[in-house]
């Protein structure tokens, strides 16, 4: 009797992946609470795999995955996989970005309202008992330019959340072209216009070796207006000392970050540990944990995503 594969799901998953992958012929094991040194101890074992942001799937453990056939990986990002190590061992990369596109763009689109009406300090004022309404006093989005740096799944979801508020978007993607035309409600643009126009910048951009601290002090000290900045993409892609430093000048008023430098607390150097200091210190920051594509919604979604595109590779 011919053995069934058998596929290892790392990470909290939505129960259709595996009731699917079972159906199709696999020996599911489902170990959500696993690490990566108990996963490189059992990986050989094993068709097929699932994860999330913790198990990096590097050569080292491609070499240790001597069965492995195809990698899901939950949600977008594949900086955590050698693609190229992959492809010359003949293991299918799967992912599902547009599973979690719109929750991405929901979070990107409340933290900005959040932060222009002040909602945050508001809240706080009122479970106090403070009534200083002329200091809650915010901003319209209405008038407003949005830059949107990276135009894929979320950039573009992000982008129709913005088209009722009366603002005027602007879209930068280095690697398409031609690639808006049909939507009316948004203007290719040059980094040049961004930089000369942008009241609000949005980024949307992956994790490589081309972005990781691209949005550095340089990069932001070229836009002639000072700006709030949005990252819901991946916090390498902004030096935290290099944010500090453009909230000190006013370059930046304002920041909304789902996403940062170090996202494990517990290990920050003594010089990181300052820096998250000052900058959660600070009013005009609004901060979530690495949650914007968290739903109920897109954790169903991902899973029927991956789940067709792991049967149909």
């Amino acid at each position: 009797m011919k053995q069934r594969p058998k596929a290892l799901i790392t990470d909290a998953v939505h129960p259709l992946l595996l009731e699917g992958l079972t159906a199709a012929g696999y020996n599911c094991d489902y170990f959500p609470k696993t690490t990566l040194a108990q996963v490189l101890e059992i990986i050989e074992d094993y068709q097929g795999i699932v994860i999330n942001s913790k198990i990096l799937v590097d050569r080292a453990f491609l070499e240790k995955a001597s069965q492995l056939k195809f990698i899901g990986r939950l949600g977008s990002g594949l900086e955590i996989i050698d693609l190229d190590y992959a492809q010359k061992k003949g293991v299918q990369v799967h992912r599902a970005p547009d599973g979690n596109c719109d929750a991405v763009a929901e979070q990107a689109m409340g933290m900005l309202l959040a932060m222009a009406i002040k909602l945050k300090t508001g809240d706080i004022q009122v479970r106090q008992k403070i009534w200083e309404r002329e200091a809650q006093r915010g901003w319209e989005l209405m008038g407003k330019t949005v830059a949107i740096l990276g135009f894929g799944y979320t950039g573009s979801a992000f982008a129709q959340r913005l088209q009722g508020f009366g603002v005027n978007i602007l879209v930068y993607d280095k690697y398409k072209t031609n690639y808006a035309q049909s939507i009316p409600y948004v203007t290719e643009s040059s980094l040049e216009q961004i930089f000369e126009q942008t009241d609000i910048l949005s980024l949307h951009l992956p994790l490589t070796e081309e972005t990781i601290q691209y949005v550095n002090i340089d990069f932001l000290n070229k836009f002639k207006k000072s700006i709030v900045l949005i990252n819901t993409a991946r916090g390498a892609i902004i030096p935290t000392k290099d944010l500090l430093e453009a909230l000190d000048s006013k370059k930046v008023l304002g920041a909304c970050l789902d996403v940062f430098e170090n996202e494990k607390p517990n290990t920050y150097t003594d010089e990181e540990e300052k820096e998250y200091k000052n900058l959660f210190s600070r009013n005009n920051i609004l901060c979530s944990p690495h949650v914007a594509g968290w739903t109920k919604e897109s954790k169903e979604r991902l899973a029927k995503i991956l789940l067709n595109r792991i049967l149909n590779q």
